[in-house]
Order: structure tokens, then C-alpha cells, then sequence
């Protein structure tokens, strides 16, 4: 286990190179090879996270699991990912993130793939738990990598650009994913994503890089002169994470975003079923609608650092009640469309995926992240990270039970009314919105 774990862990400091122009040369073309990896890989962490979201209604269809039963086994995975964040989070600190993000989602793959080849609901429980652990890896890994290689006045817009990762990775679920399961039936739901975050992850392995220091490059604070979150601190890691645990605003926004995230993964986890069942659609025109919800969402995450880093002068709190007030409306929306006008529930997704996409950004790390030492980003995405995830865990194991309260069968065919979830799921994005307004003005380790 020791070798592991010092497999595992960032390297040694290596001579500094001297020669200024051959750093230049070597961080440039370092960082960007970095962050576009970073993005790809983010992206496709979610392709084997949310295939059980497109695979639902098949599933329900061949009777494989009940509603309820879906909400547990997508509970257990967010339960699971919710303290494999502040664990591994922590552990990023300290990690040759190269290494540890890589082999995560090759193993996340895995999962995936033997998901696809059993029919039994406790082994679909282990193995979508097992798939929470490794799918824990990928986010505080990738801000710790940002916050490496890109310097503190850089980091919204770069922040922002890797964020809406997580968009790219729901639209190729939530279409490519749904054509697979529609053309092939519901295990290559889990066999495609599988297959394509295998090789992923090797391109992972041979761009991504542990930190600057350990290939004799300087911090990024000292190769960009940016001073203006202070000097590196020469303070322990531990010390850092700390200062992050005993924070009490990092708690106050890591329960903003639970609540944000009860709403975001509503829409995940239930949309397309809620598109199907409540609505009337097929799976594709159900799956074409949700596509709205990711692209936007991708541009929601990217203007949301360029705004607040151009106009707001890096300020997060303006923009983030911004993106809070139009995810209410927008999910009210979404509730209050009558069947039959696709287009304007296609509106109301992209409104939300552009909101979501912003506040995953501001309410899951940026702000806090800007707020503590630099040295401890790993942390304070654990934090924020089991929060988050707990609030998506606890959602999607009440919504289960709400939907599956609401069903009557008449005829040997069940409806199902989605009132008590809305309710629920609304409720939830006002909770978000007034706890964020506490962070409102906060300066950095306040």
C-alpha cells in the first residue's frame, strides 16, 4: 500500500533551469497540453457517470429495476462520490495529478463495462458504488492542476473553459449515448462509454503532468510575476487544508451548493424520464431537447470566468447571483410547459444548463477556491465537493420515492405526476440562492 501511494504522489523538486527562454518554452507548451487535457478528460469522467440516466426507461421497460430502485443505485453512487471528493480531494493536494486522474477513469471504465454484463440489483448497487469512487477523482484533481499551471488573475477564464468540460461530457450521454442505447438496447448504454474512456484515460496518462517544480520550473505565481493573491506560501499542505476545514464560509457555500446541486442533478437524473413519462416524447426527441441543456450549459461555465474576471474584476458574488436567479426561473419554466411544445422545453433546458453551467463554476469552487490558500485547491474542492454531492445523493434517492408515490396504474399502464419533485427540486435553487448571498463582498481567508 506504501508503494502505491508513493506511486501516487507528486514528485520531486527538480534543478531549476536557468535558461529563461527554454522555461518559457517548456511551461507554454506544458499548461496548454494541461488544460486541454484536462477538458477532454473532465468531459468524458461524465460520459461514465450519467449513462444510467439515458439507460432508465429501457431498463424500466424490460423490467430490470423499478423507478425506486433507480434512485437508490444513483443515490449510492453520489453518496459514494460525495466523501470519495473530500477524501481524494485532500489526497490531490498532494498527487502527481498525471497519475491519479488517469488511472481513475480507467478504472471508472471498468465499472462501466461490467455494469453492461450483470442483471442483478445488488451488483448493480456494488459496482455503481465502486464507479462513485473513481469518478470522485476527477474534478479536485483537475483544479489543483489549473491552479499549478495558471496563475491567479488567469484562473476564472481557464477555470471557467475546464468547467464546462462537464458539459461536453452530459451532451455526448445525453445524444450519443441515447442513439447507442435506442439503435442497440440499454448495456451498451455502458459498453460505448466504457470503450471510449479506456482509451481516453491513455491520452490522459501521456498529457497530463505533475506539477511545474518537479521539471526544474518555477511556480506559476513566480513565471507570471502575478502577486496579487499573495506570494506562494512556504506553509505546510496540511496547515493549508486546515485553514480550509476550520473556514466557515467554505461550509456556507459547500451547502449553497448542495442545494444547487439537488436542482442540477434533478435535471440529470430525471429529465429525460420526466421528458418520456410527463411529457410524452420519445427517447430521441426527449434526449434532442436535453442536448440544449449541456451546450449551453458549456457556455454558461465559460462566460461565467471571462465575465466576472473582465467586468466584475474578478469579483464572483455579481455574477453568481446572476446565474442564481435565472436557474429558479428557468427550472420554473421547464414545470409549467404543457406537453406537446418541445421547443419551448428546449428553451427552458438551455436556460438552466447555462445557469448550472455558471454556478458549477462559482458556487463549487471558483469563489472558495479564490478565498483560501492556493496550496490547499484539493481541499477545498473536498469540502465544497461532499457537500455537493451529498445534496445530489439525497436528491436523487427522494425524488425516487416522490415519482414513484405519484404513480397510478390504470389498466396495467402506470403514469407517474411529477408535482411533489418539481416542488422539491424549485425549493431547493431559492435555499441556494439566499445561502450564496452570505458569501456576497468576502475577501480572500475571511
Amino acid at each position: 500500500m506504501q508503494s502505491i501511494f508513493k506511486w501516487f504522489a507528486t514528485g520531486p523538486d527538480m534543478a531549476p533551469i536557468s535558461d529563461p527562454e527554454r522555461v518559457r518554452g517548456i511551461f507554454e507548451r506544458r499548461r496548454w497540453r494541461v488544460l486541454l487535457w484536462l477538458i477532454i478528460g473532465y468531459g468524458f469522467f461524465y460520459t461514465c457517470r450519467l449513462s444510467l440516466s439515458v439507460a432508465k426507461k429501457p431498463m424500466l421497460d424490460e423490467g430490470v429495476l423499478s423507478v425506486e430502485q433507480m434512485g437508490i443505485i444513483g443515490a449510492i453512487l453520489l453518496y459514494v462520490y460525495a466523501f470519495g471528493k473530500f477524501f481524494n480531494g485532500f489526497l490531490a493536494d498532494r498527487a502527481n495529478i498525471r497519475r491519479f486522474m488517469s488511472v481513475a477513469l480507467f478504472l471508472s471504465a471498468i465499472a462501466n463495462l461490467l455494469f453492461g454484463m450483470v442483471n442483478n440489483f445488488y451488483l448493480f448497487a456494488g459496482l455503481w458504488a465502486l464507479n462513485g469512487w473513481f469518478q470522485s477523482i476527477g474534478s479536485a484533481p483537475s483544479v489543483v492542476s489549473i491552479c499549478q499551471w495558471f496563475s491567479n488573475k488567469e484562473r476564472g477564464t481557464r477555470y471557467g473553459v475546464w468547467a464546462g468540460a462537464h458539459n461536453i461530457g452530459e451532451g455526448l450521454t445525453f445524444v450519443g449515448t441515447a442513439l447507442v442505447v435506442n439503435s442497440f438496447g440499454w448495456q451498451w448504454g455502458f459498453w460505448a462509454p466504457g470503450i471510449a474512456c479506456i482509451i481516453v484515460a491513455i491520452m490522459m496518462y501521456i498529457n497530463l503532468a505533475d506539477r511545474p517544480q518537479t521539471y526544474g520550473l518555477p511556480s506559476v505565481t513566480d513565471y507570471k510575476q502575478d502577486y496579487s493573491a499573495g506570494k506562494p506560501s512556504t506553509a505546510s499542505v496540511r496547515s493549508m487544508q486546515m485553514v480550509v476545514l476550520k473556514s466557515p464560509i467554505v461550509w456556507v457555500l459547500g451547502l449553497s451548493s448542495a442545494c444547487m446541486y439537488m436542482s442540477r442533478y434533478a435535471v440529470n437524473s430525471w429529465a429525460i424520464f420526466y421528458l418520456q413519462e410527463g411529457k410524452g416524447y420519445e427517447l430521441v426527441e426527449a434526449a434532442s431537447a436535453m442536448a440544449a441543456y449541456p451546450v449551453f450549459g458549456l457556455a454558461g461555465a465559460i462566460f461565467s470566468g471571462v465575465i466576472s474576471d473582465r467586468l466584475f474584476g474578478s469579483r464572483r458574488d455579481i455574477p453568481a447571483l446572476l446565474y442564481g436567479l435565472l436557474l429558479t426561473g428557468s427550472l420554473c419554466l421547464f414545470y409549467y410547459i404543457p406537453p406537446g411544445f418541445l421547443l419551448l422545453d428546449t428553451v427552458a433546458l438551455a436556460m438552466f444548463g447555462f445557469a448550472t453551467g455558471g454556478l458549477v463554476v462559482f458556487l463549487a469552487g471558483l469563489i472558495a477556491v479564490d478565498l483560501m490558500p492556493v496550496g490547499a485547491a484539493g481541499a477545498v474542492k473536498g469540502v465544497i465537493g461532499l457537500f455537493s454531492y451529498m445534496g445530489a445523493a439525497t436528491q436523487d434517492w427522494i425524488s425516487g420515492i416522490l415519482i414513484e408515490q405519484s404513480k397510478t396504474v390504470v389498466g396495467g399502464v402506470a403514469t407517474y405526476d411529477f408535482d411533489q419533485a418539481f416542488y422539491f427540486w424549485i425549493g431547493a435553487s431559492v435555499v441556494s440562492l439566499l445561502l450564496a448571498l452570505i458569501a456576497w463582498n468576502k475577501r480572500a481567508h475571511e
